[in-house]
């Protein structure tokens, strides 16, 4: 019988930089905010790269409770000329006194061979928004 156990990998580390915000405003479900990502790095032992092209963004919705639903996509370039796409949608709370941490589960696409074994990865990660730069560290699960 397969362990339930979840492990956990170091994958890599993300740092986006965001503008400021446009505030399409409130609706039903929440407030709509999007920040799009002006810069991007991503740095680890297996996958390392930057972002690329301008259709990279954050579409938070702020729900009435204060939680943030997090949808972000942005297009990696890495280090040697493979293109990944990188999606995660994630929760934040921010009723929370200080930088309120930033829980999300990426994805991701590409049809590069040498990261196609990308194709099949489910990560995690935490990260902190801080001076308008997001961190986030990213650990596959096994």
């Amino acid at each position: 019988m397969p362990s339930s156990s979840i492990e956990t990998v170091p994958l890599c580390t993300i740092r986006l930089r965001l503008s400021d915000p446009f505030l399409v405003g409130d609706f039903t479900p929440g407030t709509r905010l999007i920040f799009e990502v002006t810069e991007g790095a991503v740095e680890g032992d297996r996958l390392r790269g930057v972002a690329k092209g301008a259709a990279n963004a954050d579409w938070l919705r702020v729900a009435p409770g204060g939680v943030g639903h997090v949808d972000v996509r942005f297009l990696l370039e890495t280090h040697d000329g493979a293109l990944v796409f990188v999606q995660y949608q994630g929760r934040t709370d921010l009723n929370q006194a200080g930088a309120a941490p930033i829980f999300m589960a990426p994805t991701f696409e590409t049809g590069d061979e040498r990261y196609a074994w990308l194709n099949g990865v489910q990560a995690v990660g935490k990260g902190l928004m801080a001076d308008g730069q997001l961190t986030y560290e990213v650990f596959e699960i096994r």
